[in-house]
């Protein structure tokens, strides 16, 4: 039974993943740092941890990942202010990923968005410029990495019910994702190796997902 970590475990998209998870056999634990979330992770199927991932050094996340087979990052500052989104999209997100090379975890998958890049060309006065040089940052230490990564860079998303059906040649003028559909991206990627080393931008669209993952 593989063992899957996930960051930001009561996020939206990770509430959603965790019981796919399940279903697909894996044993999930969900990182958090509110232990108000417990319960709600509990009933998501995951085993909740508390532990804040921006305080926590290296060698503590180290431990915290060791014997896991893959972690997916799934955490944000959720726009807060530039110094906490650093924090926890830039920072909290590199130590993860050496933290895992440290724990011998093989596998990562971050979640990012459509269009991130070094070369992301918002304006420094724009409010989203931190947390496009924040995820730009992370994406670019987890490709120089030994991981066996994947970045997933859904478009806006949305709460409307997953479709099953993306498109990975996205038309950045509809850029509408459900995060159901992100949720049923990450687990299906976790579940194929022809995804490792892949940056893989999508929207909802009408192709069937394992369809659209195909190189």
């Amino acid at each position: 039974m593989p063992r899957i970590l996930i960051i930001g475990g009561h996020g939206k998209i990770a509430l959603l993943l965790a019981p796919l998870l399940r279903e697909a056999g894996a044993e999930v634990t969900s990182v958090i740092r509110n232990a108000a979330q417990i319960d709600d992770v509990a009933a998501a199927g995951a085993t909740p941890v508390v532990h804040d991932v921006v305080t926590a050094s290296e060698a503590e996340l180290a431990d915290l990942f060791a014997g896991h087979d893959a972690i997916v990052f799934s955490a944000g500052a959720g726009g807060g202010s530039p110094e906490r989104t650093y924090a926890v999209d830039r920072d909290a997100a590199i130590r993860s990923m050496d933290a895992a090379v440290s724990a011998g975890v093989p596998r990562y998958v971050m979640v990012s968005y459509l269009g991130a890049s070094l070369h992301h060309g918002v304006p420094p006065e724009d409010s989203f410029f931190a947390y496009a040089e924040a995820k730009a940052a992370a994406d670019n230490h987890l490709r120089s990495s030994a991981l066996e990564w994947t970045i997933l860079g859904p478009g806006a998303l949305t709460l409307d019910p997953p479709s099953g059906t993306i498109t990975t040649t996205p038309d950045r003028a509809h850029r509408n994702t459900s995060r159901g559909n992100v949720a049923y991206v990450a687990a299906a990627v976790l579940a194929r190796p022809d995804t490792i080393g892949r940056t893989i931008e999508f929207t909802d669209g009408d192709v069937p997902i394992e369809q659209a993952l195909t190189p």
